[in-house]
C-alpha cells in the first residue's frame, strides 16, 4: 500500500477524528480509504444509469412505465450487474 501524507483543513479534520474515537474506524487511513470506496462505486453506479439512458435515447421509446424501468435498474444495481 502507498503511504502518502495529506493535509485536512480543521473542520474536515475534528470529523475524522471524531469519528475515529466512535471506534467505528481504527485509523484516518481506514476511514479515508472507505470514503474513497464509496465514491467510486457512485461514481460507477452514475455512469452506469448514464449509459442507461443514453441506450434507450438511441432505441426510442419504450413500453415499459416508469415503476418497472426503476424496478428493473435497482435489481440489476443490486445483483451486481453492469455498473
Amino acid at each position: 500500500m502507498k503511504r502518502q501524507s495529506i493535509s485536512f483543513t480543521k473542520p474536515n479534520n475534528d470529523w475524522l477524528q471524531a469519528q475515529v474515537a466512535s471506534e467505528e474506524y481504527s485509523s484516518k487511513s481506514e476511514l479515508v480509504n472507505d470514503l474513497i470506496r464509496k465514491e467510486r462505486k457512485r461514481q460507477d453506479e452514475i455512469e452506469w444509469i448514464r449509459s442507461r439512458l443514453i441506450e434507450a435515447e438511441r432505441k426510442g421509446f419504450t413500453e415499459e412505465g416508469r415503476d418497472e424501468i426503476l424496478r428493473e435498474s435497482k435489481k440489476q444495481l443490486q445483483e451486481g450487474g453492469q455498473l
